[in-house]
């Protein structure tokens, strides 16, 4: 086996954070060497800095790693970044300048020019824009979506390809870890819906648009139908939903959206990613599915389930998409970005 990448995680004591170590343990292309973090857990051992709170034991290699300052030089040969956007999007410049090359998490950068905003099974032709930036001694920055972005545009990206999309109205009902944590108040969320979360409804907008767009020479030219969309805090853990009606660009019979989803793979498929689910896109027939508790880890939180596809009588057509937020919507999704930039020999252990 080839040695394994140096992994730095920004933000190591977080919600996503503790995701990626988990998800990190035992990759036999990957290996944690350094962790990052606030002011606060700097100079203390991950261990006395994070708290624990994923099911199961902290993995006990990363124990004694001392929490370091989100700054380079860090020792790894690639950094993934969950740092609150806040801070994140000069300490990623700055990571990149320096010639890391960084995977983040964080809404900084997506909207950059000359950044991949990237979903693996959609577009993972976007990587070209990085070969296209002037030289940074091999630094660069690839984004992963907004946790209900991916979600909402891997679902449409089949359609897109086999229909074309003409409009799209999303309503998402997001799980309260998407807030990070403490995440939101317990007095607000318990037997209540919040119906607003702070930019979200731009972000799902605007990046979904990016996605499904096409590379026009150094930039992406987004995608040109409308799409709107509303978003709803609701009293679930994990698993961020989506009701979704879509407008096609020909007539269509509900069972061919059905194959589109099933029959959908992508390069991570193809290539055989470690973290790739083998189907990216899962249909549930039963009338009341998919559901948080049921559906959300399927494919080991990396597939999206989707069901009541029907015909709409607004738009053309409306399903239900279902996600894990924090596995598919972030760590798993950063995660599968480093397996495909390795496997395109976009990253390499020298660096």
């Amino acid at each position: 086996m080839a040695a394994q990448l140096r992994v730095g995680i920004l933000g190591a004591t977080g919600t996503v954070g503790q995701r990626l170590v988990a998800m990190l343990e035992g990759h036999p292309q990957l290996v944690v060497t350094a962790v990052a973090a606030s002011d606060r857990s700097q100079g203390k051992t991950f261990g006395e800095a994070c708290t624990w709170r994923l099911p199961g034991d902290m993995p006990s290699a990363l124990r004694g790693l001392q929490v370091g300052s989100p700054q380079p030089p860090l020792d790894c040969d690639i950094v993934l970044s969950s740092l609150p956007a806040d801070i994140a999007g000069p300490v990623e410049a700055q990571f990149a300048a320096a010639g890391y090359p960084v995977i983040s998490n964080s809404s900084s950068h997506r909207m950059d020019d000359d950044v991949p905003l990237l979903i693996p099974e959609v577009n993972a032709g976007h990587l070209a824009m990085i070969a296209r930036r002037p030289g940074r001694g091999g630094g660069f920055i690839v984004t992963n979506p907004n946790c209900s972005t991916i979600m909402i545009a891997l679902a449409l990206a089949p359609l897109q390809a086999r229909f074309g999309v003409e409009a799209v109205v999303v309503t998402t009902m997001q799980a309260i870890s998407g807030a990070g944590y403490p995440g939101v108040a317990s007095l607000d969320i318990t037997d209540n819906v919040v119906p607003y979360i702070a930019s979200e409804e731009e972000k799902i907008e605007r990046e979904t648009l990016k996605i499904l767009g096409r590379l026009d020479g150094a930039r992406v030219r987004p995608a040109e139908f409308p799409l709107s969309a509303q978003c709803h805090r609701v009293p679930v853990v994990d698993g961020h939903m989506a009701a979704i009606r879509v407008q096609l660009g020909r007539k269509a019979e509900p069972g061919e959206l059905r194959d589109a989803f099933t029959s959908f793979r992508g390069v991570p498929q193809e290539l055989g990613l470690r973290t790739a689910p083998p189907c990216p896109i899962l249909v549930r027939d039963e009338p009341d599915r998919p559901q948080p508790r049921l559906d959300r880890d399927a494919g080991g939180g990396m597939s999206i389930t989707v069901g009541r596809i029907a015909r709409d009588r607004v738009l053309s057509h409306r399903f239900v998409a279902l996600s894990h937020n924090t596995i598919r919507g972030a760590a798993g999704a950063a995660i599968l970005n480093a397996e495909l930039l390795l496997a395109r020999g976009y990253l390499r252990n020298d660096q």
